[in-house]
């Protein structure tokens, strides 16, 4: 089961209630990342930039895909990347919605986020306007996270991919 969505709709948060309910592990490509670089995503950005960043993250992704077998988190952004959205056709995705509102609560947009560095709200309903629709078209469930507890927003995962018990 792969997670997908912007900063702040609790996909590892949510995705560590799934593997725990599932009795699978969790993996989240960001830490991935930082792992492989040895520092902090922000720091990449700083010190190598963004494509250096996105060429971590699409290794990540193709790595995860290929090796992992529990629920899997995707960076905000790794939809972004034609063949990592060609390696989830047909795989278990759900798109974690989530407003802007409760974005801003959840990781508030003055976390060390570069590309939400300059007039966060506006840059990330920019963001969302490019991204959504790759997440939707990667999707096989849609779920909002808005007001909802990460054990709701599990519930939901599972029952929109038809994986909860009856």
């Amino acid at each position: 089961m792969v997670l997908v969505g912007p900063p702040g709709a609790g996909k590892t948060t949510v995705g560590r209630v799934l593997a725990q309910r599932l009795g699978i592990t969790y993996r989240d490509t960001d830490a991935d990342v930082e792992a492989a670089a040895g520092k902090p995503i922000p720091e990449i950005f700083i010190d190598e930039g963004e494509p250096r960043f996105r060429a971590l993250e699409r290794a990540a992704v193709r790595d995860a895909l290929a090796g992992h077998g529990g629920v899997l988190s995707l960076g905000g952004g790794a939809i972004m990347d034609e063949a990592t959205r060609a390696l989830l056709d047909g795989l278990p995705v759900a798109f974690l919605d989530v407003g802007l509102h409760d974005a801003v609560r959840r990781v508030g947009l003055d976390a060390p986020r570069p590309l939400l560095a300059v007039n966060p709200r506006q840059r990330w309903r920019e963001l969302m306007d490019i991204r959504r629709p790759l997440y939707t078209e990667v999707a096989r469930a849609v779920v909002r996270t808005d007001d909802r507890t990460p054990e709701d927003v599990a519930d939901a995962v599972l029952d929109a991919l038809e994986l909860k018990d009856e």
